[in-house]
């Protein structure tokens, strides 16, 4: 079993979202895969702004919600989606969505635990168009809500994993799975009491992490907009170069200096099972992109 995650640029259009939707057929030729999806590219970051700006008491977030909402019901319909399950579904979660923000609105509040609740909204609806979209295309793919899968503390925004019991989760909802191709929204978790909460910076990849360590995962593959990490950052470091190995620690040690393409947290659940994970660029996947793994083919020199 693989687990690939697919970030917001992956799934930013409706052009990207067939890329992904190729890259993961392919990949379930050859085995059973897991695929963890992002927010469209930009929904998150708007849900944060029309948030602050309800809590202003600014009917400008009336704005953002209304973007919000018109760019998923295009991808929806430009992705040939029909099915009225699906359809109904998406409607309640933006209704959920615009009754959200009118409460922050009218208290004036944005505590935590809503904000938790509010960030989810983006992930929520990715992962239903995903798994609806390959399913027209004739793909075996269900959806798991991740919810039921990983939990963790009440400390909204900065919450801890309950491991014990989100490892029993995904070790028996896997167990006898059935279909080639699982989806999985990123970033969202549940606290014990089943409130929403969410795994805070890098949380898709961490999702993508901690299943891929359960299922004892071939391979964690993180898709993004790049070939891989670098030396250095190549926008500001003209000596650098793209990193075909490296290992665990060095990936920390370029994470903790700025490098964005994955979080140290990530690491640690695949690491600790010695999984490898292999970043590659969505719009270039015959690019050989890094593995990260124990298992060094040369060294590197990272620049500092």
């Amino acid at each position: 079993m693989r687990v690939l995650k697919f970030g917001g640029t992956s799934v930013g259009s409706v052009q990207n979202i067939k890329k992904v939707i190729e890259i993961v057929n392919e990949s379930s030729t050859k085995q059973s895969v897991i695929v963890v999806v992002s927010a469209i590219g930009g929904i998150t970051d708007q849900l944060v702004l029309a948030g602050n700006l309800a809590k202003e008491s600014n009917e400008d977030y009336k704005k953002i919600f209304r973007a919000i909402e018109k760019k998923h019901i295009e991808f929806i319909t430009d992705l040939g989606i029909t099915n009225k399950s699906v359809l109904k579904t998406i409607r309640e979660y933006l209704a959920e969505l615009d009754q959200l923000l009118s409460g922050i609105y009218l208290i004036n509040e944005l505590s935590k635990k809503t904000l938790d609740k509010l960030l989810v909204f983006g992930e929520l609806c990715s992962s239903i168009i995903l798994s609806e979209a390959m399913k027209i295309q004739g793909l075996d793919a269900t959806l798991k809500d991740a919810k039921d899968l990983i939990i963790t503390n009440n400390n909204y925004t900065n919450t801890l994993v309950d491991y014990t019991i989100t490892n029993d989760n995904i070790t028996s909802y896997f167990k006898n799975k059935k279909e080639t191709i699982t989806v999985v929204p990123g970033f969202i978790a549940a606290t014990i009491d089943g409130d929403v909460s969410t795994l805070g910076r890098g949380g898709s990849d961490f999702t993508a992490a901690i299943i891929a360590a359960v299922v004892k995962a071939s391979e964690l593959e993180i898709w993004t907009d790049v070939s891989g990490m670098f030396t250095a950052n190549p926008k500001k470091v003209k000596q650098a170069r793209a990193i075909e190995f490296i290992s665990y620690q060095e990936a920390m040690e370029l994470s903790h200096f700025g490098a964005k393409v994955i979080y140290p947290p990530t690491i640690i659940p695949v690491m600790q099972k010695n999984i490898p994970i292999h970043i590659k660029n969505t719009f270039h996947p015959n690019l050989p992109g890094t593995i990260i793994s124990s298992n060094l083919k040369k060294n590197v020199t990272i620049i500092k």
